[in-house]
């Protein structure tokens, strides 16, 4: 190979939070001992793929030779991952003078030694970015599913650096990702609702979370069913709409996660020893946590009361936003957030209060104690707080009058989410936990009577103007899932009902 210095520029991506941001891949060899140099505040990641862009590229047989300069414009941003790999090995090729893109393109792919292309994180960012610049995209082939879903984006799959070369070089005609089609799942519940013994309350309150996406806490003693309950919601829960699906999607891409199903919602449990920083997302590359993994879905935290407090108390701007602001040193990204809540935990520390089968142990010292574990804020954000009491041995035995299935409940939440789509979709929200204070306070109309009621009920369990809000959302909930347009009477009773959890708590 001659010296030269011919100066290769590639278009390339780099992520930024959900976003993904144009990068400028410039590559100049010249003479001299062989040595590759990369600049433009690279990660560990960017750096290392000097030894596998030199092995890749000589599978197509380009050897390099010379001082190989890197330069990743812009330099003041951080680049990230190894999606880069890809661009930077065209842009050694296209210096060296062996190719000539003859459009500009983005490219991104992570490569193995033998010049393979591996599936990268970010592709569905990249898919917008794609599309909002009129620019095609080339993927490694296991991220063409996720990129095919994204509307009106012209992009291709190669499966390796060869193939690439021989369609750049004009050698062959690449065919482009077809438009996927997420169809609706026919997924079966587990554990199913039918399996559930009793808890007739209790199922009706995760049937009405379910059907507005409110939060839930369960409270009982242990072996109640409380996790089984939790569980199976994500059963009887709507499937996502596709503006929805594209919403978890951007999410998991950002972090490599592949959607494996379909149009379900997440579902995503936490143990007590999570950090703040997994479940509300932060670090060093400001990845999302589980709040925003979860998003459009149920984030899932069984014994909640031995979590830690300041990770309770961050989860309060998140629950009320639907969005999550991760600031640090490197930058500040914005994921969403958009949770159905579900809580479990004991009603005090040997976990036997009120239980008619065990004897409750603890002092009232200690179940004070235990009670200030949940802070009044977070519980002021929990729109449906019951209890599940322990099944006596002849109820748990009994075999006869099975439970109704997840999919007939499945079915009302559906007509019930539908109508709130409706009603609502013309002010930006799809379900009735997602309103804010002057939607509630403007449409959600009340007789002098129910009025009256819910101001001497607000009184007595000393509600907020937020819990006022959230009782009546709760409200609207129960009457879609009755098929009644008007607000009334029984329906805000049963809401005001599962809010007394908080007096319990709280006396």
């Amino acid at each position: 190979m001659n010296n030269s210095n011919i100066i290769g520029s590639i278009s390339a991506l780099t992520l930024r939070g959900m976003e993904a941001v144009p990068v400028e891949v410039e590559v100049e060899i010249t003479g001299g001992l062989f040595n590759i140099s990369i600049v433009g505040l690279p990660d560990v990641a960017v750096k290392e793929s000097k030894e596998r862009v030199r092995a890749a590229l000589r599978s197509v047989g380009f050897s390099l030779k010379g001082h190989v300069a890197v330069n990743l414009a812009p330099a003041d941003l951080p680049k990230e991952g190894a999606l880069l790999d890809l661009p930077i090995s065209l842009a050694m090729m296209t210096s060296a003078g062996l190719i000539k893109p003859a459009q500009r393109a983005f490219y991104m792919g992570e490569l193995a030694l033998d010049g393979r292309l591996r599936r990268v994180r970010g592709a569905v960012p990249a898919a917008f970015l794609a599309r909002e610049m009129g620019v095609p995209l080339y993927v490694p082939r296991e991220n063409a599913q996720e990129v095919g879903l994204v509307k009106g984006v012209t992009a291709y799959a190669v499966d390796d650096l060869a193939e690439l070369v021989a369609i750049l070089r004009g050698e062959k005609t690449p065919e482009p990702i077809a438009a996927a089609v997420m169809g609706d799942d026919t997924f079966t519940a587990e554990p199913d609702f039918s399996d559930i013994k009793g808890q007739a309350a209790a199922r009706r309150a995760a049937e009405i979370a379910a059907a507005g996406h409110h939060n839930i806490l369960l409270l009982g003693s242990p072996g109640s069913g409380k996790t089984l309950i939790a569980r199976a919601m994500n059963g009887i829960l709507p499937p996502l709409t596709d503006e929805e699906l594209i919403e978890t999607m951007l999410v998991r891409s950002t972090l490599g996660i592949p959607s494996e199903h379909g149009r379900r919602r997440p579902f995503r449990t936490v143990h007590f020893t999570a950090s703040s920083v997994s479940i509300c997302g932060g670090g060093s590359s400001l990845r999302p946590g589980e709040v925003s993994l979860a998003h459009r879905g149920v984030l899932f935290l069984d014994e909640f009361t031995e979590f830690k407090r300041d990770l309770t108390e961050s989860l309060r701007a998140p629950l009320e936003d639907g969005r999550v602001v991760v600031s640090r040193a490197a930058g500040t990204v914005v994921y969403p957030s958009r949770v159905l809540l579900v809580l479990a935990a004991n009603p005090c520390a040997c976990g036997h209060l009120g239980d008619l089968a065990e004897k409750c142990v603890c002092s009232r010292l200690e179940v004070e104690r235990y009670k200030r574990k949940l802070s009044g804020p977070i519980l002021d954000r929990i729109d449906l707080q019951i209890s599940v009491p322990r099944l006596l041995p002849e109820e748990l035995l009994s075999f006869s009058n099975p439970a109704e299935s997840s999919a007939a409940i499945r079915g009302r939440v559906c007509r019930a989410r539908a109508l709130q789509q409706e009603r609502w979709s013309q002010y930006g929200f799809s379900c009735n936990a997602e309103l804010p204070e002057r939607i509630v306070r403007k449409h959600l109309t009340l007789s002098s009577e129910a009025r009256s009621y819910l101001a001497g009920m607000a009184g007595k369990m000393r509600l907020s103007g937020r819990g006022i809000s959230r009782v009546l959302k709760v409200a609207r909930t129960i009457a879609d899932l009755a098929g009644e347009e008007e607000l009334s009477m029984p329906h805000l009773a049963e809401s005001i009902m599962y809010r007394q959890g908080n007096m319990q708590w709280q006396s």
